[in-house]
């Protein structure tokens, strides 16, 4: 049978420590003993939402906001128009009118240098209908990884697409805030 340690408790004489145990928990303050440490390991899981990483909700951090959206509008024919060329994850708001005219379409699409995959692809087909349009909104989390880009395709000058973006992480994951958000 292998020898169970005593715990042993050990005096800790260290003023800093004695300082921030009287910040951290002033009604402790008034206690007079000092600190102790035991030589027995007691795991602790704390469950709190400050060990997540972030007490900020998830919407809260990945909000449009003045400083730093990008706000690009097309509104003539242009095919693959660059939209975001820089690696990461962002969130692309784009609150769109297709089309007045039959045939006409807009796409957005993700390249990486060789082939595009769509993202949003709307066709006007309304033959003999008149003058009408669809309305689109497109609100979405998407990643960039290196060599890929965000493109816009429109085929109308009737139409307009704008195509809101913010970064709300780097290529590594880290958090980008809202312009002069600081989390308490």
């Amino acid at each position: 049978m292998a020898d169970i340690a005593t715990p042993q408790l050990s005096s800790i004489t260290s003023e800093s420590l004695q300082a921030k145990i009287r910040a951290l928990l002033p009604s402790q303050q008034g206690f007079g003993a000092d600190l102790a440490a035991s030589n027995v390991i007691t795991p602790i899981i704390d469950l709190t939402s400050a060990a997540e990483g972030s007490d900020v909700p998830a919407f809260l951090q990945q909000a449009l906001d003045f400083g730093s959206i990008t706000s690009t509008t097309i509104d003539s024919v242009v095919t693959n128009q660059v939209i975001l060329s820089t690696p990461g994850f962002y969130r692309v708001f784009m609150p769109a009118l297709a089309g007045l005219d039959t045939g006409k379409t807009y796409e957005v699409n993700l390249f990486d240098g060789a082939s595009s995959k769509n993202i949003l692809d709307l066709a006007i087909n309304n033959a003999g209908v008149g003058a009408t349009g669809a309305a689109v909104s497109f609100d979405n989390i998407i990643f960039l990884a290196s060599g890929v880009s965000l493109r816009a395709s429109l085929s109308a000058t009737q139409t307009s697409l704008l195509i809101v973006t913010r970064q709300i992480a780097d290529l590594n994951g880290n958090l980008v805030n809202p312009t002069g958000f600081t989390p308490q």
